[in-house]
């Protein structure tokens, strides 16, 4: 299949516009080409995961298009780093690997990237619209853009999400497409008792069963309450993508493609159903706990993805006056940082023991103390997460059993609302 490119394609190709473009171009051009793309399509917004030290090719790679005059072509927000700049003392990394990260960081800043540093830029103000097409990378940032936004986004990993930022171009195939973005699989959650679906608790593990089932087909939940809330969405997609390879899911009358199951379902082919069942719900839940049969834990983690203010002003009612046992992390935004500071929040939460984590979170950098401890999270993300990259087993949790837990360093679940 023949890839084309239009004359403005070509110019960019061919260094009309600066040799970082020409570079950026040529890679999307051979990823085009492997996906079998016919073109390449504009996009109107960037977010790049590429910002995290995983490796000095990182920092080389970024650099080099520093260097050669590299600026951005759209709005482009940035996924967490491995610092947190502004807790300079929170990460424990030695120094060496701490001044290669600040330098992958501070490339992007200066090719015109926004120092957002969150995996939720959705939280902070972008927000492309309906049918809107950007390249996006992080897992869960892709899902929620795809699945609550309706705009649409392929899975940008390192360091294309890059290349499509300089570029403001994609290679024009798979959600970009409309009718790649219909669904092949059904999942019927009218069964899951309605004081279940009311809790947030109930939506990571839903999300971690949506990914081990469907992979990365794309699924429409029927039988959710057309009251769920973003962040309840934000915790469905961000465990989907973690267990599986989602980037789409539609929940009929919540999600925007999908008014009617008919909206969204597959034209042609088979469509595959499936009744959620309380055994695949707790078989679910039983994964999101590797530590099950401790009593204490050493660390509560919130904040996968980042804690949005209304994640914290439930935080807040439940701390307040209040004293943690154990450290107990909360990693947002510094964006939602600072509007904590603004409602005069901060205070509250610091006095509770609430250690705030901004740019990056417990899980992509050495934050937790040098133990192999117990973690308690209500995320599904760092659930799933957690042991391989902190080495801490995981105890899963709603956020009052995470509070309760930590107020006394001893594990408090409540396990009744999962009997159905």
């Amino acid at each position: 299949m023949t890839l084309h490119l239009t004359t403005e394609d070509q110019a960019l190709l061919a260094g009309d516009h600066g040799e970082a473009v020409s570079l950026a171009m040529r890679i999307l051009v051979s990823a085009a080409e492997l996906l079998s793309a016919q073109a390449l399509i504009r996009v109107t917004s960037a977010h790049i995961d590429g910002c995290l030290y995983h490796g000095d090719g990182g920092v080389e790679f970024a650099e080099k298009l520093v260097a050669a005059g590299g600026q951005v072509a759209v709005p482009t927000t940035l996924n967490v780093g491995a610092l947190d700049l502004l807790h300079p003392d929170t990460v424990r990394a030695d120094p060496l690997k701490a001044a290669m990260a600040r330098r992958q960081m501070d490339a992007y800043v200066s090719m015109g990237a926004e120092p957002t540093f969150t995996c939720a830029p959705y939280q902070i103000g972008h927000e492309p619209g309906l049918g809107e097409q950007v390249a996006w990378g992080e897992s869960n940032a892709i899902a929620f853009a795809n699945s609550v936004l309706g705009a649409r986004t392929e899975r940008y990993g390192d360091f294309l999400d890059a290349c499509c930022a300089l570029t403001g171009r994609a290679p024009l195939h798979g959600l970009h497409i409309e009718q790649n973005r219909q669904a092949k699989v059904v999942v019927d959650a009218t069964n899951v008792p309605d004081a279940l679906k009311d809790q947030d608790v109930f939506y990571p593990v839903l999300g971690t069963w949506l990914g081990l089932e469907v992979g990365r087909e794309v699924s429409v939940i029927v039988g959710l309450p057309s009251k769920v809330t973003r962040d309840q969405l934000k915790a469905l997609g961000a465990s989907a993508a973690s267990t599986g390879a989602v980037a789409l899911f539609h929940v009929v009358g919540v999600t925007p493609e999908a008014p009617s199951l008919d909206a969204v379902m597959s034209k042609g082919g088979s469509v595959r159903r499936i009744t959620l069942t309380a055994d695949m719900v707790r078989r679910a839940l039983r994964r999101l706990t590797t530590a099950d049969a401790v009593e204490r834990i050493d660390a509560v983690a919130v904040g996968s993805p980042h804690f949005s203010i209304t994640e914290f002003e439930a935080l807040l009612n439940l701390v307040r006056g209040r004293c943690m046992a154990v450290p107990f992390y909360a990693c947002t935004a510094r964006a939602t940082l600072r509007e904590l500071e603004e409602r005069g929040d901060l205070l509250a939460l610091h006095e509770a023991g609430i250690k705030i984590v901004a740019d990056t979170c417990v899980v992509v950098t050495p934050i937790l103390r040098e133990s192999g401890g117990v973690l308690m999270t209500n995320s599904g993300k760092f659930a799933h997460y957690g042991p391989s990259k902190t080495g801490y087993e995981v105890v899963y949790g709603s956020l009052e059993d995470c509070v309760e837990s930590a107020v006394t360093g001893l594990v408090a679940r409540t396990e009744e609302i999962w009997s159905w």
